[in-house]
């Protein structure tokens, strides 16, 4: 039975029938697939928490949680530090300042973390003698400096393009009433212009902090026992396959729980922009 447009009077054409697209069809299926296989993997765990493997290397898995947030909070919070002089310095309209911001920033996030850290590692190793004639053959012979110093270097370029942005993005106005008023453009960057780019900046901060948690497993490879070290030294002595899977579980559980404490930080900060 057609119904009568009230505008018109006329009777409106019956609403085609729905139909069942095959990319509507994929993805029902890939949906399936995606809860059948959470549900699989909950049912395995839980069939093996009280495994010999679980009871034996539960406590190896802690540590290794604890240095993973070790490295990867020192980490942020240098690269934090280091971050705010390159981001003034690469959205300085003098050369002298900006290009070489330009470059170290161009270099950290154009070449992968894995590299980097190889090359601080196994590279300082090349320049012993001078390294030691200054004294600082003591921090790099260490691998747990080197990979500090790799993760440090590289988030702080990420994070001064996060800043800059944020930065270029508070309006010119802000600069320009605290020039009316008297005040100092140091004073007015700290007090007035930071504190709003970091408004802006806290989402893609977190971003950062989520892809620094995944990216640090890149410190197993250079002899620190981090979560991923100690689920391979796990693997080399069981060769059992669930500790990769555990291990995977542990860094879903991470990002997860931090996902969620930057949601409410970014709320508690921002809510009085949602009035």
């Amino acid at each position: 039975m057609t119904a009568a447009n009230p505008a018109t009077g006329m009777a409106r054409p019956p609403a085609p029938p729905r139909r069942w697209s095959n990319t509507r069809i994929l993805g029902h299926v890939l949906m399936a697939l995606w809860i059948i296989s959470g549900v699989s993997l909950v049912f395995y765990l839980g069939s093996n928490i009280a495994s010999p493997f679980v009871d034996k290397y539960w406590f190896n898995y802690v540590k290794g949680f604890i240095v993973t947030l070790q490295i990867v909070g020192v980490s942020l919070l240098i690269g934090a530090l280091l971050s705010i002089p390159i981001a003034v310095a690469r959205a300085s309209s003098w050369k002298i300042f900006s290009a070489p911001a330009y470059g170290y920033v161009y270099f950290f996030r154009g070449t992968p973390l894995l590299a980097q850290t190889f090359l601080i590692y196994y590279g300082a190793g090349t320049f012993r003698p001078e390294l030691e004639a200054v004294g600082l053959w003591a921090f790099f012979r260490e691998a747990w400096y080197c990979v500090v110093f790799a993760f440090s270097l590289n988030t702080a370029a990420y994070q001064a393009e996060i800043l800059r942005g944020a930065i270029l993005n508070v309006p010119k106005g802000q600069w320009e009433g605290a020039a009316a008023l008297g005040i100092s453009k140091p004073v007015a960057f700290f007090k007035i212009i930071l504190p709003q780019a970091l408004m802006v900046a806290l989402r893609p901060y977190g971003n950062e902090i989520i892809l620094m948690i995944k990216g640090s497993a890149i410190a197993s490879i250079v002899t620190i026992y981090d979560l991923m070290g100690e689920t391979r030294r796990a693997y080399s002595r069981s060769y059992d396959f669930q500790a990769y899977i555990w291990a995977a579980v542990a860094y879903l559980m991470i990002v997860e729980t931090l996902r969620r404490v930057w949601d409410k930080i970014e709320a508690r900060l921002t809510r009085h922009l949602k009035r």
